[in-house]
């Protein structure tokens, strides 16, 4: 007993030296006194006198070996200290003493709950290095079920710095979004709103105690909202993908098949779910339950229920742009306004008037065209082509929309055309601006298309061709002269995709229609041609 009782005390001080020393990154003599730590104890490793102290030992020596980017060896002895844990608790099970009792009087010993608290606390640390361990070598999943564990676990023991926590479980948030898992996604979201509102206020930028510590909490607030963003625009995405139809309009019967079947099902297969994943003691299920109550975690069936969505995103929008704007967070700001277009994109889906979402478009080109104009491209060349494509896309989606309101009609009206025509051009302005930043400094376009621009480009290109089909005028020459550039779009991409048959993947359907243009184009030009000798 007594030569037991040395060689754990000579352990403690062994750990004591080897934590020290990794503090001061004194990496190679941190580790020779956690090995020694080790191997004193590695005969009574499961009694209840040793097993807290060489749990501990060994995440030291997983953080260790992470910081020299060992990530396998960290593993190793991680995942034995988290082995040791299940063998002591499955064993044993009462509270083992902590290191620190072994050069305390009998009087000053812990209590069990106190033991108890700071064991389990070990071993939640050996799960959060875990959780890293896993992101690293890319076992995404494992890495998120060891991340909620820990974050239950840090709530059940008091064991976690609120801003932190709420931060760690809006970025968990992520991972359930990527795997369409919205209820627990937005559990997530609401937990971190709800502990991270713990960190006191969000202070305003007139008080002068800590401002770097106000703008880091203006920071991380901003920051959990963006998740809440990104929440409500996967929501509805996926809503859409369930509902449209073969081209990318709402199917009424779809629409109603999916409201019966939502009826059908039982709230009990709801329930079971979310016992897996529900964070907190009842002090503050309250609070997560209310939170959850203001955005919904099933698909949106319909244009009520989508904008009430929207407008939970719309409102975070707001949120994040107060922190991350335009000064000082050029690409953070835009990638929020995109996303707010992103919003109205997806809610106009679900709008059957016309010209209401006419107008839903134009609130995207609102945002996003005094961006672009205050974007220097040769610093920010990414972003600009992005804003050049979607202010593009948004303008070709208002001109379809117009279209399809002038084919109501019983005669078109100047206004309407001269609209179209508008519409028309301004896209065929940021395709052409969108095809122009791809060609080299001597203005040349790109023989081969890089993969990550291809389909973008034949997009464009495929799109630039319909539109000159669709401009309206009574001047039969402009109207040969449309028709001929027309032509030239549809058979560049039929060339390309014959010299490069690879492409054709990525424009299946663009190819289909262009062959078939380029097949029906030139005899319409010849009837037109026709028409026109006499005057010729």
């Amino acid at each position: 007993g007594e030569a037991r009782l040395a060689a754990v005390r000579r352990a403690v001080l062994e750990y004591e030296l080897g934590v020290n020393h990794t503090d001061t990154e004194e990496l190679s003599a941190g580790e020779e006194h956690l090995q020694r730590c080790t191997q004193l104890l590695e005969p009574h490793r499961l009694s209840p006198d040793c097993v807290s102290l060489y749990i501990q030992a060994q995440n030291n020596l997983g953080i260790l070996w992470s910081e020299r980017d060992e990530i396998k060896t960290a593993q190793t002895y991680l995942e034995s200290a988290e082995a040791l844990y299940n063998q002591y608790m499955k064993e044993d099970g009462n509270p083992p003493l902590d290191p620190s009792e072994h050069f305390m009087a009998e009087e000053e010993k812990l209590t069990d709950q106190e033991r108890s608290k700071r064991f389990e606390k070990a071993y939640t640390h050996t799960l959060y290095y875990l959780a890293q361990v896993y992101q690293h070598l890319e076992m995404i999943e494992k890495a998120a079920q060891y991340c909620h564990t820990t974050l239950k676990r840090q709530l059940e023991y008091c064991g976690y710095y609120p801003v932190e926590w709420a931060l760690n479980a809006a970025t968990l948030s992520q991972y359930y979004l990527s795997k369409q898992c919205f209820m627990e996604s937005r559990h997530c979201l609401a937990a971190a709103s709800v502990i991270f509102s713990q960190a006191g206020q969000v202070p305003s930028a007139e008080d002068n105690e800590t401002e770097q510590d106000q703008q880091d909490l203006r920071q991380r607030k901003a920051e959990i909202a963006r998740c809440w963003i990104k929440y409500c625009l996967n929501l509805l995405q996926s809503a859409r993908k369930l509902l449209e139809d073969n081209i990318g309009e709402l199917d009424p019967d779809r629409q109603s098949e999916l409201k019966a079947q939502r009826r059908k099902e039982e709230d009990e297969k709801e329930k079971g779910r979310k016992k897996a994943v529900l964070f907190g003691t009842s002090d503050i299920c309250d609070s997560v339950l209310a939170m959850e109550e203001k955005v919904s975690s099933v698909y949106p069936l319909d244009f009520q229920e989508a904008r009430e969505i929207f407008l939970v995103g719309q409102n975070y929008v707001q949120e994040a742009k107060e922190f991350f704007q335009v000064d000082g967070y050029v690409t953070d700001h835009i990638e929020i306004v995109q996303d707010h277009s992103a919003l109205f994109k997806v809610l106009a889906f679900f709008e059957e008037d016309y010209e209401r979402r006419c107008k839903m478009h134009k609130r995207r080109i609102d945002m996003l065209e005094p961006i672009y104009a205050d974007l220097n491209p040769q610093y920010y060349l990414l972003i600009s082509r992005q804003l050049q494509f979607e202010l593009a896309d948004t303008y070709y989606e208002m001109m379809d929309l117009k279209v399809a309101i002038g084919n109501r009609l019983e005669e078109l009206d100047s206004h309407t055309i001269k609209k179209i025509n508008s519409l028309a051009q301004l896209a065929i302005k940021y395709y052409e601006l969108f095809l122009d930043s791809l060609r080299n400094p001597d203005k040349v376009f790109p023989e081969q298309l890089e993969e990550d621009v291809l389909r973008p480009a034949m997009v464009a290109k495929f799109h630039i061709a319909r539109l000159y089909g669709k401009l309206i005028t009574s001047d039969s020459k402009k109207q040969l002269e449309n028709m001929q550039t027309s032509l030239e779009y549809y058979t560049f991409l039929v060339d390309y995709c014959e010299k490069y048959p690879d492409a054709v993947r990525a424009v299946e359907t663009e190819l289909e229609l262009s062959k078939e243009m380029v097949g029906l184009l030139p005899t319409r030009m010849e009837r037109l041609r026709a028409k026109l000798c006499p005057f010729i």
